[in-house]
């Protein structure tokens, strides 16, 4: 989805407890684990004030921005993977905190968008990738979002590389299971307006969503978080009625103060940040999981920059909504 580092709702609680499977057993929830959401003092933003505090804008991006709680990308830029999650993972655990992180280095990655195109080179190169990945977490806690676009950026796929995806994807839920066991895995949904939920049910299910414990919405996009809570449910309706269970959801809340602009997805101007990273909200979390001002690609207001540039007039400006 365009870029690099970069309590289930009360409509489920009503449904009938048959329809509604546990997650897998995992020794703990991390959020009981921890005093609250990591702020990563490496992140481009805070980077970008700690480089350049007599320009303008800083204040306002430091105050509404670098210290907010957020996500960290992994992928091929990451080096020796494994001691990359492990020292973030460890530099949370450190203070104490719930470090949220993302995956994102599956094979033809962005294959249809293209402007975050690339990722492992091989399904043996991928596997051995997310299985040190998880060691890296070990039995420490953490949020991971696993591979966004995966499943709804499929258009331009033959069949034989949606079932090598999902042979991934199922691969991965399974090392994170046995290696990262209090660690919450959640399988990316795409948005509203990409793929129906019933569609977007069955590749979640096909992925492995059972076995993992929840997805991902609106990860590096606008849509309001009304608006994901109505999907999501539409989408656990069609799970349950497909395949019997549910999941819990959360929600990137990054970019969609202002929503979305007619679904453009690439940089779009006017964008405003929205709720900071929290447990509820109408999902198990609402979380910062694209961090705001980093580019989608050569797009929008980012015109001339790269995926996961960082751009202090787009985060500036995103603060305000303008």
């Amino acid at each position: 989805m365009r870029l690099f580092p970069r309590v289930l709702t009360a409509a489920l609680l009503a449904l009938p407890l048959a329809l509604v499977a546990s997650p897998p057993a995992q020794a703990a929830d991390p959020t009981t684990l921890t005093s609250g959401f990591y702020v990563d003092p490496n992140s481009s933003p805070a980077l970008w004030v700690a480089a350049t505090p007599s320009d303008g804008r800083a204040p306002a991006v430091r105050d509404n921005v670098a210290t907010k709680p957020m996500a960290r990308w992994f992928g091929n830029w990451s080096g020796t993977i494994g001691t990359a999650t492990g020292a973030y993972v460890g530099a949370a655990d450190a203070r104490d905190k719930l470090p949220v992180l993302v995956a994102y280095n599956i094979p033809n990655r962005d294959i249809c968008g293209g402007h975050s195109g690339g990722g492992a080179g091989s399904v043996t190169t991928y596997n051995e990738w997310i299985a040190a990945f998880a060691s890296g977490i070990g039995t420490r806690p953490a949020v991971v979002i696993l591979e966004p676009d995966s499943l709804g950026d499929t258009s331009c796929m033959t069949a034989a590389q949606i079932a090598e995806r999902n042979s991934l994807l199922n691969n991965a839920i399974t090392q994170f299971n046995q290696k990262a066991p209090n660690t919450w895995v959640y399988l990316d949904a795409g948005n509203p307006g990409w793929r129906s939920a019933t569609t977007m049910a069955a590749n979640l299910n096909a992925a492995g969503l059972s076995r993992a414990h929840g997805f991902s919405l609106n990860v590096s996009n606008y849509y309001t978080t009304a608006q994901n809570i109505t999907y999501a449910n539409a989408v656990n309706a069609a799970l349950s009625a497909s395949s019997g269970y549910t999941r819990p959801f959360v929600v990137d809340t990054s970019r969609n103060g202002n929503g979305s602009n007619n679904g453009e997805w690439c940089n779009s101007a006017g964008r405003k940040i929205g709720t900071p990273s929290q447990k509820g909200g109408g999902a198990e979390m609402l979380l910062w999981i694209k961090t705001p001002g980093e580019s989608d690609g050569n797009c929008g207001v980012g015109a001339g920059s790269v995926a996961g540039q960082f751009l202090p007039e787009v985060a500036y400006k995103m603060v305000y909504g303008y």
